[in-house]
Protein backbone atom coordinates (compact mmCIF):
# COMPACT_ATOMS: atom_id res chain seq x y z
CA UNK A 1 0.00 0.00 0.00
CA UNK A 2 1.42 3.37 -1.10
CA UNK A 3 2.14 6.18 1.80
CA UNK A 4 -0.80 9.13 1.30
CA UNK A 5 2.07 11.71 1.92
CA UNK A 6 3.79 10.76 -1.47
CA UNK A 7 3.36 11.25 -4.60
CA UNK A 8 2.60 9.10 -7.27
CA UNK A 9 3.69 9.33 -11.22
CA UNK A 10 0.58 9.03 -13.33
CA UNK A 11 1.95 7.07 -15.52
CA UNK A 12 3.52 4.61 -13.54
CA UNK A 13 1.73 4.67 -10.37
CA UNK A 14 4.95 4.26 -8.39
CA UNK A 15 6.04 6.80 -5.36
CA UNK A 16 8.10 9.31 -5.86
CA UNK A 17 10.72 9.91 -4.15
CA UNK A 18 13.21 13.20 -4.09
CA UNK A 19 15.77 11.17 -5.03
CA UNK A 20 14.00 10.81 -8.16
CA UNK A 21 14.46 12.64 -11.68
CA UNK A 22 11.10 14.34 -12.08
CA UNK A 23 8.95 16.26 -14.75
CA UNK A 24 6.27 18.42 -13.64
CA UNK A 25 3.87 19.61 -16.26
CA UNK A 26 0.15 21.21 -15.81
CA UNK A 27 0.46 21.35 -12.11
CA UNK A 28 1.23 17.19 -12.03
CA UNK A 29 4.26 15.61 -10.71
CA UNK A 30 5.84 12.10 -13.01
CA UNK A 31 9.00 10.58 -13.47
CA UNK A 32 10.80 11.83 -16.49
CA UNK A 33 11.74 7.79 -17.07
CA UNK A 34 9.66 5.46 -15.00
CA UNK A 35 11.88 2.52 -15.55
CA UNK A 36 14.88 4.55 -14.32
CA UNK A 37 13.48 7.02 -11.71
CA UNK A 38 16.99 8.36 -10.57
CA UNK A 39 18.19 9.28 -14.43
CA UNK A 40 19.91 12.66 -15.11
CA UNK A 41 17.82 15.02 -16.07
CA UNK A 42 18.63 17.15 -19.32
CA UNK A 43 20.68 19.93 -17.60
CA UNK A 44 22.72 17.46 -15.47
CA UNK A 45 23.40 15.66 -18.89
CA UNK A 46 24.14 19.11 -20.76
CA UNK A 47 26.68 19.84 -17.77
CA UNK A 48 28.42 16.57 -17.60
CA UNK A 49 28.96 16.33 -21.67
CA UNK A 50 30.19 20.07 -21.58
CA UNK A 51 32.67 20.21 -18.72
CA UNK A 52 33.23 16.99 -17.74
CA UNK A 53 34.73 14.45 -20.78
CA UNK A 54 37.93 14.70 -19.96
CA UNK A 55 38.24 13.52 -16.23
CA UNK A 56 37.04 11.09 -14.35
CA UNK A 57 33.59 11.11 -13.08
CA UNK A 58 32.77 8.38 -11.13
CA UNK A 59 33.38 5.00 -9.72
CA UNK A 60 31.87 1.33 -9.48
CA UNK A 61 32.67 0.70 -5.42
CA UNK A 62 31.53 -3.26 -6.29
CA UNK A 63 34.22 -3.03 -9.03
CA UNK A 64 36.65 -0.21 -7.66
CA UNK A 65 37.30 1.20 -10.48
CA UNK A 66 36.86 4.52 -11.78
CA UNK A 67 35.94 6.09 -15.12
CA UNK A 68 35.70 8.92 -17.50
CA UNK A 69 32.36 9.71 -19.29
CA UNK A 70 33.60 8.07 -22.69
CA UNK A 71 33.94 4.97 -20.56
CA UNK A 72 30.21 4.89 -18.98
CA UNK A 73 27.37 6.70 -21.17
CA UNK A 74 25.57 4.56 -23.94
CA UNK A 75 21.73 4.88 -24.99
CA UNK A 76 19.68 2.05 -25.33
CA UNK A 77 17.65 1.03 -28.03
CA UNK A 78 14.71 3.25 -26.84
CA UNK A 79 17.21 6.19 -27.27
CA UNK A 80 17.65 6.51 -23.45
CA UNK A 81 20.96 7.58 -22.25
CA UNK A 82 22.59 5.28 -19.23
CA UNK A 83 25.45 5.32 -17.38
CA UNK A 84 26.46 2.00 -15.95
CA UNK A 85 29.98 -0.21 -15.33
CA UNK A 86 31.50 -1.59 -18.21
CA UNK A 87 32.29 -4.52 -15.88
CA UNK A 88 29.11 -5.51 -13.22
CA UNK A 89 26.65 -3.03 -15.38
CA UNK A 90 25.64 -1.56 -12.08
CA UNK A 91 24.02 1.67 -12.67
CA UNK A 92 26.59 4.87 -11.88
CA UNK A 93 24.39 8.17 -12.08
CA UNK A 94 24.29 8.34 -8.14
CA UNK A 95 28.13 8.75 -9.08
CA UNK A 96 28.44 10.85 -12.03
CA UNK A 97 25.87 13.09 -10.16
CA UNK A 98 27.55 13.27 -7.01
CA UNK A 99 30.65 13.92 -8.83
CA UNK A 100 28.37 17.11 -11.19
CA UNK A 101 27.86 18.37 -7.66
CA UNK A 102 30.90 18.70 -6.72
CA UNK A 103 33.15 19.00 -9.24
CA UNK A 104 35.85 22.21 -9.78
CA UNK A 105 35.91 22.52 -13.71
CA UNK A 106 31.76 23.75 -13.69
CA UNK A 107 32.14 27.33 -12.51
CA UNK A 108 31.31 28.26 -9.75
CA UNK A 109 27.95 30.08 -10.51
CA UNK A 110 26.57 26.96 -12.46
CA UNK A 111 27.01 24.72 -9.93
CA UNK A 112 25.35 26.71 -7.82
CA UNK A 113 22.54 26.92 -9.48
CA UNK A 114 22.24 23.29 -10.26
CA UNK A 115 22.48 22.56 -6.85
CA UNK A 116 19.50 24.76 -6.04
CA UNK A 117 17.59 23.26 -9.18
CA UNK A 118 17.68 19.81 -7.48
CA UNK A 119 17.16 20.93 -4.15
CA UNK A 120 13.93 22.96 -5.28
CA UNK A 121 12.91 19.58 -7.16
CA UNK A 122 13.98 17.72 -4.30
CA UNK A 123 11.80 19.77 -2.07
CA UNK A 124 8.73 19.83 -4.51
CA UNK A 125 8.56 16.17 -4.01
CA UNK A 126 8.72 16.30 -0.74
CA UNK A 127 5.70 18.75 0.05
CA UNK A 128 3.77 17.69 -3.19
CA UNK A 129 0.96 15.92 -0.91
CA UNK A 130 0.65 19.62 1.03
CA UNK A 131 -1.80 21.59 -0.50
CA UNK A 132 -2.69 22.23 -4.02
CA UNK A 133 -1.70 26.51 -3.15
CA UNK A 134 1.42 25.43 -1.42
CA UNK A 135 2.43 22.77 -4.06
CA UNK A 136 1.67 25.45 -6.96
CA UNK A 137 4.29 27.90 -5.22
CA UNK A 138 6.74 25.26 -4.99
CA UNK A 139 6.31 24.33 -8.20
CA UNK A 140 7.08 27.61 -9.50
CA UNK A 141 10.03 28.04 -7.58
CA UNK A 142 11.38 24.97 -9.34
CA UNK A 143 10.85 26.30 -12.64
CA UNK A 144 12.28 29.54 -11.84
CA UNK A 145 15.05 27.18 -10.56
CA UNK A 146 15.37 25.72 -13.64
CA UNK A 147 15.38 28.67 -15.90
CA UNK A 148 17.76 29.97 -14.12
CA UNK A 149 20.09 27.04 -14.64
CA UNK A 150 19.48 26.94 -18.00
CA UNK A 151 20.17 30.72 -18.24
CA UNK A 152 23.36 30.18 -16.91
CA UNK A 153 24.54 27.45 -18.80
CA UNK A 154 23.87 29.58 -21.72
CA UNK A 155 26.05 32.71 -20.68
CA UNK A 156 29.02 30.50 -18.85
CA UNK A 157 32.25 29.56 -20.61
CA UNK A 158 32.62 26.45 -22.19
CA UNK A 159 36.14 24.71 -22.45
CA UNK A 160 37.48 24.81 -25.67
CA UNK A 161 39.99 21.90 -26.95
CA UNK A 162 43.01 23.95 -26.26
CA UNK A 163 41.69 24.59 -22.90
CA UNK A 164 40.76 27.79 -22.48
CA UNK A 165 37.59 28.94 -22.11
CA UNK A 166 34.41 30.22 -24.11
CA UNK A 167 31.22 32.31 -24.08
CA UNK A 168 28.11 30.30 -23.82
CA UNK A 169 25.55 31.47 -26.64
CA UNK A 170 22.99 33.88 -25.89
Amino acid sequence: MSDPNTASCPQCSQSITPEDTIIFRFGVLGHLDCRRPRVLNAEERTLVFVYCQDHQICDCAPCKVKFRLREIASIDQFGIRSFTCLWCHADLVDSVRTHLYSCAMLPAEVRRKAKLAREAAKLLVKRSHELTGAADVLMREAENALHELRRTIRESPRPRPDGALSRGSR
